[in-house]
């Protein structure tokens, strides 16, 4: 497997490392992020934490953890995720973000997506404004098998947002760009769709 970075993405994380900020990466279940994941410890000054739902099952959590641990990478598990940020601000550090998984219908912010209507956190949104931390957009692009690419572009934080999802909507907006663009490469198997808005 080989997962390279655009010279334009390693710029962006090298200017943030020389100005001793720590940021979020958000991304979706598209191309191999397991592997950008690895490939992010492995060559940048940033320690890379991601967020993740621990397995209810001890040995296939463990499994998983072990795997996505190996190269440096640290762990946050969801519930944690604030209190852990806060905790390392003294640290630069990268800290990474699945945005596509469906959250609870009742808390989530809703809006279209691939043509769905469809839940999404705010919790990207939240915390970044919160703790003013920039959010950087990863895209992980299939080149050909066994190969992919890893592009980046930093999203501006508004000094006041207008509304709730603004943020939310531009990040999940890149993410269906990239969809629509290599459909092969999103996890379709996912269950996305598995909630229906509630009814006022």
């Amino acid at each position: 497997m080989h997962c390279t970075f655009e010279p334009e993405t390693l710029g962006i994380f090298e200017r943030l490392a020389q100005e001793n900020q720590s940021f979020m990466v958000v991304m979706g279940h598209f191309g191999n992020w397991e592997w950008g994941g690895n490939t992010f410890s492995i060559c940048c000054k940033h320690q890379l934490y991601v967020i993740y739902h621990p397995l209810s099952n001890k040995y296939f959590n463990g499994l998983v953890y072990r795997m996505r641990t190996r190269f440096g990478t640290k762990l946050i598990p969801m519930k944690d995720t604030l209190r852990d940020m806060l905790r390392n601000r003294k640290d630069l550090t990268a800290t990474a973000f699945i945005a596509d998984q469906a959250p609870l219908p009742d808390r989530a912010y809703w809006m279209e997506f691939m043509n769905q209507d469809t839940p999404v956190f705010l919790g990207i949104e939240k915390i970044a404004l919160k703790i003013r931390y920039p959010i950087v957009y990863i895209s992980i692009r299939r080149v050909k098998r066994g190969y992919y690419k890893v592009f980046a572009e930093k999203i501006e934080l508004p000094l006041e947002l207008q509304k709730d999802g603004t943020i939310t909507e531009l990040h999940t907006r890149k993410l269906e760009s990239d969809i629509r663009r290599q459909p092969e490469n999103w996890l379709w198997t996912h269950r996305r769709w598995k909630h229906v808005r509630p009814q006022n």
